[in-house]
């Protein structure tokens, strides 16, 4: 199951954090990805001024928005899950 890890801080929740996890989770549903995709929060990646983190696997990414949240998805952990690239 490949992990993903939102920041929910409140530097990254003013952002936009709870709109990109919607999303995810949105495509998680649709794509019937719950028995891969693990989606998670945490409270500080310690990247606050970059924007919002996301955490797929060991790979943090900074300055995720909600507008890019899905093309994000779609290219950084769909092809992670479709090629087991994961725990």
């Amino acid at each position: 199951m490949l992990t993903v890890t939102i920041c929910i801080g409140s530097s990254c929740y003013v952002r936009g954090s709870d709109k990109i996890a919607e999303t995810f989770e949105k495509i998680i549903d649709q794509n019937d990805l719950n028995a891969q995709v693990e989606l998670v929060g945490s409270f500080c990646m310690d990247h606050c001024s970059m924007g919002v983190s996301v955490r797929v696997g060991d790979t943090v990414y900074r300055g995720v928005n909600p507008e890019d949240a899905e093309v994000f998805f779609l290219n950084e952990v769909v092809p992670q899950v479709e090629n087991g690239n994961h725990p």
